[in-house]
């Protein structure tokens, strides 16, 4: 099935790297009018150029510069609102200031991008909305605490969201990706012994790339979803449905970054 967005316009934000950048060349080679939406130090204008995506610096705290860059694209048919940050403390050991910048990126600033694309996407009565959650949206690992509390309430953004922009014909759903390799999870995938046990609880075995939670959030964005809104597409190698572990040294082994069944 070829996923079409021939006439359209999508914006990413967090869009310069990983996960976003993934999204944003999946959309463009779907036939997408791309923007991608970042911090300036990302270079945004830039990180896109090979396949076609414009961009402009944006800062999901600043409800100003989110009017500014959406007034630069030109009402989105789709929005990916995927700029997040996650700070790794201890309950103990996370600061106000690390609550705060956390909330302030990964929540206030999905409401804001939402209520600013929303409004414009109502008049033409069309839109999707894709948002990045996370596994962490349900499950307390530790040292994530203000990330786990931010994830967690993307989720009542996105059940009222997609409650009230329905009758504008606006869907709202989300990705939850599991550990996905990118700049962010660099130090996790460098530690061989803690991946080995991680993914014991992974029946995939392993770690997801930014190209495969892309594929969800086109999916989810497109034509082919029209009659999917509110819902959480896990995008996490089945680590959700695997309370009590898949892997173990008798049925498989350990190699490099991922288990191998024997």
């Amino acid at each position: 099935m070829r996923l079409d967005f021939t006439g359209k316009t999508a914006v990413v934000t967090g869009g310069a790297n990983g996960i976003g950048l993934a999204c944003a060349r999946r959309l463009a080679e779907a036939g997408a009018a791309v923007w991608i939406f970042d911090l300036a130090r990302e270079n945004p204008a830039e990180a896109g150029a090979a396949f076609g995506a414009r961009g402009c610096a944006m800062d999901v705290t600043d409800r100003a510069s989110i009017e500014a860059g959406l007034e630069q694209s030109g009402p989105p048919d789709v929005v990916v609102a995927n700029a997040g940050t996650a700070v790794v403390r201890s309950l103990a050991e996370t600061t106000r200031a690390d609550w705060d910048r956390t909330i302030a990126i990964n929540l206030t600033g999905l409401y804001e991008t939402i209520q600013a694309a929303s409004e414009r996407m109502k008049a033409r009565r069309r839109g999707a909305i894709v948002i990045t959650a996370s596994t962490n949206s349900w499950d307390g690992e530790p040292n994530l605490s203000a990330y786990n509390a931010s994830k967690a309430g993307v989720l009542g953004i996105l059940h009222t969201a997609a409650n009230e922009l329905g009758p504008w014909g606006i869907r709202v759903n989300a990705v939850n990706p599991g550990l996905i390799r990118t700049r962010l999870t660099a130090e996790a995938f460098a530690d061989r012994e803690g991946l080995k046990a991680y993914f014991r609880h992974i029946p995939m075995g392993r770690g997801g790339t930014p190209e495969e939670v892309a594929a969800a959030v086109t999916f989810l964005a497109s034509d082919a979803a029209s009659f999917i809104t509110g819902a959480t597409l896990l995008v996490d190698g089945g680590q959700m449905a695997s309370k009590f572990g898949t892997w173990d040294e008798k049925m498989g082994f350990f190699e490099e970054d991922h288990w191998v069944l024997k």
